[in-house]
């Protein structure tokens, strides 16, 4: 009784590290969210900008950017992206 309660809790064990590994792997890496880790600021007063701080990009138009167009800032980070694996 007392090795079926050892492998019990062995195999409990192996059944958590593993499971953990997988989170791990899905999860990737976690980016710290504090302050100064921002990826857009929308300043709307006194003067109107959209800024993205990954790839620099901005534009005043802010109510297109709340709109949902947002493919200039797509296409930047995926320029970006493909820059950084070449």
């Amino acid at each position: 009784a007392r090795a079926m309660s050892v492998l019990r809790a062995r195999l409990y064990q192996l059944e958590l590290q593993k499971r953990r590994e997988k989170l791990d792997e899905i999860q990737g890496e976690l980016k710290d969210i504090s302050w100064g880790n921002q990826i857009r600021s929308y300043v709307l007063h006194p003067y109107t900008m959209v800024k993205d701080h990954r790839t620099n990009v901005e534009t005043g138009n802010f109510q297109a950017v709340l709109d949902g167009e947002i493919d200039n800032f797509i296409e930047s980070e995926l320029l970006h992206f493909a820059n950084m694996h070449l």
